[in-house]
């Protein structure tokens, strides 16, 4: 029936147009051979015969007419694209068929005239597959079919000169032009077929353009593909021999045309690489991207920039198949060029990311991974190691676009590229012979800090310090480079590069360098509004004072170093103040100005409440040991420096961490021993003050009376406690309040007792239950001081519920107000914490 159908009306859209091709070509090539066909049924052999014919017909006479319908390169194409997976088929009855049906529809063309008015080279996108598709079926194992692909390569380098004359204008007759380029283009050489390939490739020259040239490349790795049934040995031999052949002459010939679709040919070979698996076949596949570094490595590269990361296998060979196959690429170069990209920034200047730097730092590990390459590594190691780290700096907490990943082990694989660059840099440091320097790493959680915001610059400090110590050969050149590059580039770069040159300070190579780029740099940082780089500079001063020559200079730096720390984060601060207490101790007490034992303890208190209980340890500590270097006798002002931390250091011996509690009773110790104080024994006990309420009556009185001008500094430091996140710490501070008030007997103002008021009724809605106890126990004594001593109480005062018994205190209990009663104090506030939590 479909011999003789009439065209369709309406035509169908290309949608449908292709669906049914794809359908009838799949149903018809996917028969078994006729010989299998007629082997299983020999009394219908004839029959089944006709009928294959008849079925070839009819899919030949549907092509026929639906090309006739659009005679034109797409039409052509939309017809000619099915057909292209069958090429390469590992049987040869569906290859025959795929050969045979592109030979008529290239007939069909050649006879239409329509197709010539719209026909240009560059207008027809499916000539460089069709030319490579054909060119590889000429080395088939089966010869019928290298016959008539070597047909097809002819009718189509037919259609090109007719269209070529037609351009030109000049009559021509079709045949007579066919029969002379069958002769020009040689007879069929089954004996050996490449030298067919190789002729059709040169001759076809005038016709190949870029894109041309890219889709015949493609074509011929189509050939490679292992991802259908597995072929003959013979037919995978041949094929790889025609692909091998095709490739070769191709980019040798045609080399220079390829520049601008470099890009696509590496795509193309990186997509087709997952579907080849055959050691040989890989080689082959592989082959393009020597040849073509070997003449343009820098748009190479750019382009292996672009496969997807984290790299897979695939990736990772074209990286190495650079400078492992000949002709290879310059190595020197090649290292050069990643060294570029790696000094890019993975956020461009419109915020966007970009997967350059990383997909640097990743063919860089691969290139690591070939010997032959260690020699050029070695002689740029030191830009490519710093390099790598501010990379791993920039890249903390970027996410890349979704697109530029490659998941090995499915989506659900969690990709983070600041990992990924410290991977490289361990990688690059044991290429290098740095295995101690990456275990000391290992075992110090030095990797874990750098890939942290707030601890990069450590992680870079303890691998410098590791190199130092185990005197990296390379550390020299690692020296000098720095020098120069310490005022360049962003604050990444600049944290990076200081964290690492400070820690060479102590190199001995470092007395060679002018006093401009040791001394005054660090010197220069101390003003710098990053507190990263103050600590730095601070550390790299501490270092230079090692040197007896540089000791005195650095130590008139030390009012420098302490000013702007004050609002510096703890940990940074704690770090600053530990470096600076080691020029402390080796100078002369008497030659020190007191004013910098004052600045460093004013540095430190305030971080007694750190949250981070490393820093409360680190702060108390150093604490401690500052005071142990003072020189008696003490003067005013260190004498109320030390008195303004007692309460902070009594209320965090109740906080219930031992850690905590031993630092804060040594600290004490040296407080008192230093200002001969003689502290109450209770004050020493870290039992909880909830045991004895008389205990923490006790203290008070003491701190009053011996240093009543400081009450109200112990009032309001006590009140700042009742904010801490930590629970323990908001309960002693109400114990120590509620205690404290009825000792300060005419030294608080209206507006201090509005203070305690409010903090007090806050914490009776705290959400720890015992803190609301302690806030209502403190609100029962401040409130009985304040009758006792006839204290006016706050204006519109909620404690007070009979106004009449305002005037006096009565001691006796009964004649308190009902609301005064502990067992009603007690259970207010947890009625109110339940209501809460409601």
């Amino acid at each position: 029936k479909l011999t003789h159908s009439n065209p369709i009306q309406p035509c169908l859209g290309a949608k449908e147009r292709n669906e049914l091709v794809a359908i009838c070509v799949r149903s018809v090539f996917s028969l078994p051979s006729v010989q299998t066909m007629q082997e299983e049924d020999r009394t219908n052999a004839d029959f089944i015969q006709m009928l294959y014919s008849q079925t070839l017909d009819a899919l030949q006479t549907l092509l026929s007419s639906l090309f006739l319908e659009d005679p034109s390169p797409a039409g052509l194409t939309s017809l000619l694209e099915p057909l292209g997976p069958w090429m390469t088929s590992a049987k040869a009855h569906e290859r025959a068929r795929a050969v045979n049906s592109n030979v008529f529809l290239l007939n069909c063309t050649l006879q239409t005239q329509l197709f010539f008015t719209s026909f240009t080279i560059f207008g027809f996108p499916m000539f460089g597959l069709l030319l490579g598709r054909l060119i590889l079926r000429i080395c088939d194992p089966d010869e019928e079919i290298g016959h008539e692909a070597l047909d097809g390569v002819i009718i189509l380098y037919t259609i090109l000169e007719l269209q070529k004359k037609s351009i030109d204008k000049e009559e021509t007759n079709k045949l007579e032009l066919y029969k002379s380029n069958k002769r020009f283009l040689g007879p069929y050489n089954p004996v050996s077929p490449c030298q067919n390939i190789l002729r059709m490739i040169a001759e076809f020259g005038d016709f190949l353009g870029p894109q041309q040239v890219k889709d015949l490349l493609l074509a011929a790795l189509e050939g490679l593909r292992d991802d259908q049934e597995t072929p003959s040995k013979d037919t995978a031999e041949m094929m790889q021999l025609a692909s091998e052949v095709t490739l070769s002459s191709v980019l040798e010939w045609y080399r220079h045309r390829v520049l601008e679709v470099i890009p696509d040919i590496m795509n193309g070979i990186y997509m087709h690489l997952s579907s080849i698996h055959e050691p040989r076949a890989r080689e082959v596949a592989l082959l393009p991207i020597s040849l073509l570094a070997s003449s343009f490595m820098t748009e190479v590269v750019i382009a292996l920039l672009m496969c997807p990361l984290p790299l897979d296998s695939n990736g990772a060979e074209m990286w190495r198949q650079l400078i492992l196959r000949k002709p290879s690429c310059d190595i020197r170069d090649l290292l050069k060029l990643l060294l570029t990209s790696l000094k890019e920034k993975p956020i461009t200047k419109k915020g966007r990311a970009s997967i350059i730097p990383l997909a640097a730092a990743s063919g860089l590990c691969e290139l690591l991974s070939v010997n032959s390459c260690m020699g050029r590594v070695r002689r740029i190691y030191p830009q490519l190691l710093l390099a790598l780290l501010v990379q791993v700096h920039y890249h903390i907490g970027v996410n890349l676009p979704s697109n530029n990943y490659s998941f090995r082990d499915g989506p659900s694989s969690i990709f983070i590229p600041v990992r990924w660059v410290v991977k490289v840099v361990k990688t690059l440091l044991l290429k290098m012979g740095c295995s101690y320097e990456a275990a000391l790493l290992e075992n110090q959680g030095g990797w874990e800090l750098m890939v942290l915001a707030e601890h990069h610059h450590r992680g870079v400090s303890l691998l410098a310090r590791a190199m130092v110590h185990y005197s990296c050969q390379e550390l020299c050149r690692v020296l000098y480079l720095l020098v120069p590059l310490l005022e360049r580039g962003d604050e990444q770069h600049k944290i990076t590069a200081t964290a690492f040159f400070v820690e060479l300070l102590r190199m001995e190579q470092v007395k060679r360098i002018p006093e401009e780029y040791s001394l005054g740099r660090m010197s220069r940082g101390l003003t710098n509004e990053d507190p990263i780089m103050k600590v730095l500079c601070i550390r790299g001063l501490v270092l230079l004072a090692h040197r007896s020559e540089k000791r005195a200079k650095v130590q008139a730096l030390l009012p420098s170093m302490m000013k702007g720390l004050q609002r510096v984060d703890g940990l940074l601060a704690v770090e600053a103040v530990s470096n600076v207490k080691t020029i402390l101790k080796s100078q002369d007490k008497k030659s020190t100005d007191i004013t910098t034992y004052l600045e460093i303890l004013q540095v430190l208190q305030p971080h007694f409440n750190d949250n981070r209980e490393e820093v409360r340890l680190t702060a108390i500590t150093l604490f401690g040991k500052v005071v142990r270097l003072l020189r008696s006798p003490c003067v005013p002002l260190t004498e109320q420096q030390l008195v303004n931390c007692l309460v902070p250091l009594i209320l965090q011996l109740q906080e219930g961490n031992p850690a905590v509690g031993k630092k804060c009773k040594k600290t004490l110790s040296s407080c008192c021993y230093h200002m001969a104080w003689v502290l109450p024994k209770m004050v020493y006990n870290k039992k909880p003050w909830d045991i004895s309420q008389q205990t923490v009556t006790k203290i008070c009185k003491y701190l009053v009376n011996t240093h009543r001008d400081s009450a109200v500094v112990f009032l309001t430091q006590s009140l700042e406690y009742t904010k801490s996140p930590r629970a323990a710490l908001r309960r002693s501070a109400v114990t120590f309040i509620g205690s404290l008030v009825p000792c300060m007997e005419g030294m608080l103002t209206e507006e201090i007792l509005n203070e305690v008021k409010a903090a007090l009724e806050a914490l009776r809605h705290d959400p720890e239950a015992s803190v609301c106890i302690f806030a209502a126990q403190a609100q029962d004594h401040v409130l009985a001081s304040c009758w006792r001593n006839s204290w006016s109480l706050p204006r519109g005062d909620a404690w007070v519920c009979d106004p009449a018994t305002n005037h006096r205190w009565n001691s006796s209990k009964e004649n308190l107000p009902v609301s005064h009663h502990r067992r009603s104090s007690i259970l207010d506030p947890l009625r109110a914490w339940k209501k809460s939590l409601k």
